[in-house]
């Protein structure tokens, strides 16, 4: 398989998809490269691990982010992707991709500012030296925003329907039994995630976006890794023909060969498109009108 053939593969998957990958994606290139190198388990990820001490973090602010992508085993990353991706089925049904970030990422983020005040406020946690990991306050954020968004939905759980605030009910309850017992960091990044979630969802339903100014700052930061393009000069002339047709093809010319080779690779799969079909269709999923 190309490259080009990954990078359309990758752009077709929804936002959800796309976590997951990077989360798989980074769980093995990490334990291969510690492997390889022959690393302590901790070695790589203490430089994207959210510590626990504020002074700790102020050195590595990144940290409040790059925390969610790494995971302790196998089954922390497997069921916290499985949980994923059901509840972004449920939300991608009411909202888009930008929705889905804000409510992921600052689910990530408050579950770690959270993490962060407990275990510099409370006395049970001055000696722990445990920093954080694992994209549960993220997915907890998107399952109790769908929650709260739409708490009467029934899903199917085994072999019976439940609705769906019963099931957000029964998590945040269970991690707040379980902080004294088991994993008490995680369990408070939880709740920060589902504080986000729950709070966000209610603003939803007042017609106000509770993560408007995070989607702003990510269009800044995404603008300063965009090209910048020459300034554009426009210039009337009539449109010469060559004996092959136009030169260019307009809008509504380059829209039906997207959709004839879209139709093309849904009947014959992606390997049937020649190479200059391939060139067009990449070309054109990455031209901005």
């Amino acid at each position: 398989m190309n490259n080009t053939n990954l990078k359309y593969q990758f752009a077709r998957l929804n936002m959800a998809e796309k976590l997951i990958a990077v989360n798989v994606l980074v769980f093995l290139v990490v334990r291969l490269l510690t492997f390889l190198l022959q690393l302590q388990p901790w070695s790589l990820e203490s430089w994207f691990e959210l510590p626990k001490g504020f002074l700790d973090f102020i050195a590595q602010p990144w940290s409040i982010v790059t925390y969610s992508f790494l995971h302790g085993d196998f089954w922390h990353i497997f069921f916290n992707m499985l949980l994923l991706y059901y509840a972004a089925r449920i939300f991608f049904n009411y909202f888009g991709s930008r929705r889905f970030v804000n409510v992921y990422f600052l689910g990530v983020i408050s579950g770690g500012a959270l993490f962060l005040l407990a275990y510099n406020l409370f006395p049970a946690f001055y000696n722990s030296q445990s920093p954080l990991i694992g994209a549960s306050a993220g997915v907890m954020a998107v399952l109790i925003y769908v929650c709260t968004y739409i708490p009467q939905q029934e899903v199917r759980l085994f072999f019976f329907n439940i609705k769906l605030w019963y099931i957000g009910a029964f998590l945040v309850l269970l991690d707040l039994v379980m902080i004294p017992l088991d994993n008490p960091g995680g369990r408070i990044a939880h709740i920060g995630g589902a504080l986000l979630g729950y709070f966000y969802a209610r603003k939803s339903h007042e017609g106000k976006d509770l993560g408007a100014g995070f989607s702003k700052l990510l269009d800044q930061l995404g603008g300063l890794f965009e090209k910048k393009k020459a300034p554009m000069k426009t210039v009337y002339r009539k449109q010469r023909k060559s004996p092959a047709g136009p030169i260019d093809y307009d809008r509504e010319t380059r829209q039906r060969k997207i959709d004839g080779i879209l139709d093309k690779i849904s009947k014959s799969g992606y390997d049937s498109l020649s190479k200059s079909e391939k060139d067009f269709l990449f070309k054109a999923g990455n031209d901005k009108d």
